[in-house]
């Protein structure tokens, strides 16, 4: 559910694994076969505006395919009051059925913009408060630390800044009582930094915002955001269960092996407790749609008021802490990613990652821009960068560009700060904790770092082989500063890979985290 490029902790899949799903009408079988060259893709769908205006995006969409080992992608545009939409190559390289804009993916964390939506949906009704405490919807919520079960509000469950541990991926079977069993269980999850004051991305915060929609509506997350907000869009291809999308065309989770597309179908299967941060499937027509009602009046296409226009300008207004997300951040609104640019224009943003299933979505408001992309390789990562963090896209069409920055080469004394032991966990499927340790070390005016991803203890090792993990996996990467405590991500050779990390200094003015991809790291010097 969150980004996952090069440097971020390389978790053990143990967790994400499970049995063959099926998936529409026929089961998605493992094969080794690439798409073939001139695999069949969709004209462009829906909106008046022609193929010249995209030409270069349709180019770079087709090389990025190639070059990263993605056998499907579709992509929607709204610019200029025209809708672009098409997709790209096969839902599945062994069985290739053209991608088109109504085909299916698993969108990631971009379901957690419709956690925030409904939520605003019950603030306009008034049934919910944004700043009133968690407990006063859940009067049971506990974690780890008192002070912040009591205090934590919901505002800053939506913003990713209630301060606990956050990568929190227990599966509590598919009955309507799992998000309540998954909720019950954070009384574990440990304390991090003070409700509302640091900005760290947090999975397990909004599974509890979906935990008070099911209360305040008395019925489960997935019929409330269907009943408040799905439905009244008309999203007819946007459901929750892979029951609910038989028939329709959907797009096979792929792994990358050897440079080729490998079909995996254990890659498909999302927890239910894991739903209001990640579980939505969706198509990108869909996605497009969601667009235009965040960019829009607030109505459905009947007609029909869904939110206040005050209320959507609420959604990606007030941030709350910054720092970065794989860009820079002006910190989250509610549930959307606060960007800002070179020209002073915000860009609104979310994607999602899930094995096998890569997607980006942004907006820039004042340009009337929307881009959106799904896709159904673990190569999609690469191209979404290509389109979500770097420039192209964002130079091309909406005329801003991202905040400048130049790496630098630092003294020792300079880099001396930041040198050290930075550690994350996680909670996988089965409620074990693992660990990614990364040691950070001056070299060449820069910092490099050896990572390593420890799997739960006592893990059978025959077990992890089979798993395509081992206990232990090392991975080099790097950081260079283009200014105080923010840095640029580099790559095993040491080349930048597009994305940022910062530093982050407790009230002695000492580095006490790192945060990479919207993670706190821990600093250990000793």
């Amino acid at each position: 559910m969150s980004p996952g490029r090069p440097g971020a902790p390389r978790w053990s899949r143990r967790g994400f694994l499970s049995t063959a799903a099926t998936v529409g009408c026929a089961t998605v079988s493992l094969g080794t076969a690439p798409p073939a060259a001139g695999s069949p893709r969709s004209a462009p769908q829906g909106g008046g505006t022609g193929n010249s205006l995209f030409g270069a995006l349709d180019a770079k969409i087709e090389e990025g395919m190639r070059a990263y080992a993605i056998p499907g992608a579709a992509v929607g545009v709204l610019l200029d009051g025209q809708e672009y939409v098409k997709g790209y190559g096969v839902t599945h390289v062994d069985h290739p059925v053209p991608v088109d804009g109504d085909t299916v993916f698993r969108v990631g964390s971009t379901t957690k913009t419709f956690t925030g939506t409904t939520v605003m949906r019950l603030v306009e009704r008034g049934e919910l408060e944004l700043d009133a405490p968690v407990r006063r919807y859940l009067p049971d919520f506990t974690v780890a630390d008192p002070f912040a079960s009591a205090q934590v509000t919901v505002r800053q469950l939506l913003n990713h800044s209630a301060g606990w541990l956050g990568d929190d991926y227990q599966d509590f079977g598919p009955g309507d009582d799992a998000l309540a069993r998954f909720v019950a269980s954070m009384a574990r999850l440990p304390q991090l930094t003070a409700p509302g004051e640091v900005f760290a991305y947090n999975n397990a915060a909004l599974c509890v915002a979906g935990r008070i929609i099911e209360v305040l509506t008395g019925t489960t997350y997935e019929a409330a955001v269907r009943e408040l907000v799905i439905d009244p869009l008309r999203l007819d291809h946007s459901r929750f269960s892979s029951d609910e999308i038989v028939g329709f065309n959907v797009a096979a989770s792929h792994n990358v092996v050897d440079g080729k597309a490998v079909p995996e179908p254990s890659f498909w299967p999302q927890p239910r407790s894991l739903a209001p941060t990640g579980g939505l499937i969706s198509s990108v027509r869909d996605q497009l749609s969601w667009a235009r009602f965040h960019l829009g009046d607030g109505t459905a296409p009947d007609g029909t008021r869904v939110l206040s226009p005050q209320s959507l300008e609420r959604m990606r207004s007030t941030p709350g802490p910054g720092g970065t997300l794989v860009v820079e951040l002006d910190g989250m609104g509610v549930t959307w990613m606060l960007r800002p640019t070179a020209q002073g224009r915000r860009i609104v943003q979310h994607g999602g990652t899930w094995p096998g299933q890569i997607s980006g979505f942004l907006m820039v408001p004042s340009r009337g821009f929307a881009l959106t992309l799904l896709t159904n390789s673990e190569g999609g990562t690469r191209l979404r960068d290509e389109l979500f963090t770097d420039d192209w896209a964002l130079s091309r069409y909406a005329g801003v560009t991202n905040l400048p920055a130049t790496a630098k080469s630092l003294s020792g004394q300079e880099l001396t700060p930041y040198e050290g032991r930075y550690m994350a966990q996680r909670i996988n499927e089965e409620g074990a904790v693992e660990d990614a340790v990364i040691e950070l070390t001056r070299h060449n005016g820069r910092l490099h770092g050896t990572q390593t991803a420890h799997g739960p203890a006592g893990q059978d090792e025959a077990a992890s082989e089979e798993e395509d993990s081992v206990q232990d996996q090392t991975t080099e990467l790097g950081v260079a500063f283009y200014r105080r405590d923010f840095a640029l991500d580099l790559g095993p050779e040491g080349r930048t890979v597009g994305t940022r990390s910062d530093f982050v200094r407790g009230p002695d003015g000492k580095v006490l985290w790192w945060r990479n991809h919207g993670r706190l790291h821990r600093h250990r010097t000793q």
